[in-house]
């Protein structure tokens, strides 16, 4: 998410900081930062009127005379990006005795039918009673989509024959329905259009007219960059909008809408989407998002998914067997499952303070992937039995060569396997006592397990392997070789 807006920001900045901090260094250097800005795809006048706050603030004697200047400019230009994309409020009104109505627009493709179902769950999460309204009548499949959303997550969905109805009266009929079914909120998924047409505005001002929704949300797809942000203009022009939800932002590697759309519309962020599966939106926190962007991990977000996502009770468990030293491979694998419920491993380092360079190191590493690898674990894992997993010690090379077929993995894999079992169990019986953002950052300790060749010793592989890597595998075989002959010197003497 956003990589490539934090790797030109903390280039840029960093710049400024070779040598004795200065007026003129760092002129030179928002100069770079703001072409960094237009690079991301942010808008001109917005990268312009960004880059000259944070020099107006730099250049000052409170910030070139201070005894740390760098972590001074560094507070500014967070500061300013905070403002950038900020205040935000996310409530949702539920009105006592009323029926709260939500008006989703948005062009086709962003996301809207599904983001609709995404709110509908979190807001029913929230203990609200929503109901959908199928109200766009333009996309033959909308109408199936949103059934299918709506069965799903649990929530009613209204709908009508398209030959028949207008998107007006769907939505009139849907506050009817609402009221008799107990609904306090009413969501209507309205009709999109491949651009902005006074067709499309026509029919969603009289929506607006005849239903007064209390929110209009924009759902806007971040990956579009400034057209998202025009698209933006247009609609609050139209609408009046109460805020935008960016979604695909998980995939946005450069910014320019996130940091644009509060600067040129005066429209807040509200939500962000991170994901196709329907639990995966976000409020918008712009502090969080600065810290992102200029690379200071998400230690906030990163415990709301833990303290979400993660079973209390099973931690507590297996952090009793940690202090017993009696975490096994059963354990591991349970983990393992834990941590895949927070999202990829990618994004959690990039959430973790200090660790989102290891992240880019990965990608730079002939584009490895741990999550791949978490899966050739998971694999070598499962095709072990009980007892083997409880007591690794027992794995032999004929046990070992057993679960390398059954994996389809190499015996090399498995033993390194055992072998990081074994220091991790020593680093989690440290790691056991900490604080949960203390065993956040621990987890940095355990970046070996992704060094290159580690886990993926195949032929071809191999022959890529450093002379280390090479010495090793040598040294494996040399030790495969020697008890297989003991085992057969015993079975002659019986």
């Amino acid at each position: 998410m956003l990589e490539g807006i934090t790797k030109s920001l903390t280039e840029s900045l960093g710049s400024m900081f070779r040598g004795k901090l200065t007026e003129s260094n760092v002129r030179e250097g928002m100069q770079k930062v703001r072409q960094a800005l237009l690079e991301a795809d942010v808008n001109y006048d917005v990268a312009r009127d960004f880059c000259e706050a944070v020099t107006k603030e730099a250049v000052g004697d409170k910030v070139l005379k201070s005894l740390n200047p760098t972590e001074q400019i560094i507070s500014v230009v967070f500061q300013e990006l905070v403002n950038l994309m900020g205040p935000v409020d996310h409530t949702i009104d539920l009105r006592r005795g009323e029926i709260s109505v939500l008006m989703m627009c948005g062009l086709q493709g962003s996301g809207k039918t599904t983001t609709c179902g995404k709110l509908a769950k979190m807001m029913l999460e929230q203990g609200a009673k929503p109901m959908l309204v199928a109200a766009d009548l333009q996309r033959p499949a909308a109408i199936e989509q949103l059934k299918v959303i709506g069965a799903q997550i649990g929530v009613p969905v209204y709908f009508e024959d398209p030959a028949h109805s207008t998107p007006v009266k769907v939505c009139q009929n849907g506050r009817k329905a609402a009221e008799k079914q107990g609904c306090n909120l009413l969501i209507l998924d309205t009709a999109g259009r491949l651009h902005v047409d006074d067709d499309l505005m026509k029919e969603l001002i009289e929506i607006d007219n005849k239903l007064m929704p209390h929110q209009a949300f924009l759902v806007c797809d971040a990956m579009t960059g400034q057209d998202a942000v025009r698209s933006a203009k247009a609609f609050n022009d139209a609408l009046e909008l109460d805020g935008v939800i960016l979604t695909k932002l998980d995939g946005d590697t450069r910014g320019g809408a996130a940091l644009s759309v509060k600067a040129v519309t005066g429209v807040p962020i509200k939500y962000i989407g991170t994901g196709e599966q329907l639990d995966k939106l976000q409020p918008f926190h712009p502090d969080r998002m600065a810290q992102r962007i200029l690379g200071q991990g998400d230690v906030a977000t990163l415990l709301e998914l833990a303290q979400d996502k993660l079973d209390a009770n099973e931690i507590e468990q297996q952090q009793a067997k940690m202090l017993q030293g009696k975490f096994t491979l059963d354990d591991f694998l349970a983990s393992m499952q834990q941590m895949k419920k927070l999202g990829s491993m990618k994004s959690l380092l990039k959430m973790i303070p200090g660790m989102g360079q290891i992240a880019d190191a990965l990608d730079n590493m002939g584009g490895m992937d741990p999550d791949k690898d978490l899966k050739r674990v998971e694999a070598m894992i499962r095709s072990m039995t009980l007892d083997e997993r409880r007591n690794p010690d027992k794995i032999d090379r004929s046990r070992r060569n057993r679960i390398a077929s059954g994996s389809g993995t190499d015996p090399v894999e498995v033993n390194e396997l055992l072998k990081q079992f074994k220091t991790m169990g020593g680093m989690m019986k440290q790691m056991a006592g900490l604080s949960m953002v203390d065993k956040m950052r621990s987890m940095g300790d355990l970046q070996s397990m992704f060094r290159p060749g580690a886990m993926m010793p195949t032929e071809k592989q191999r022959s890529v392997r450093g002379p280390v890597e090479r010495d090793k595998v040598r040294e494996l075989k040399k030790k495969d070789r020697k008890q297989a002959k003991d085992a057969k010197k015993r079975n002659k003497k019986r």
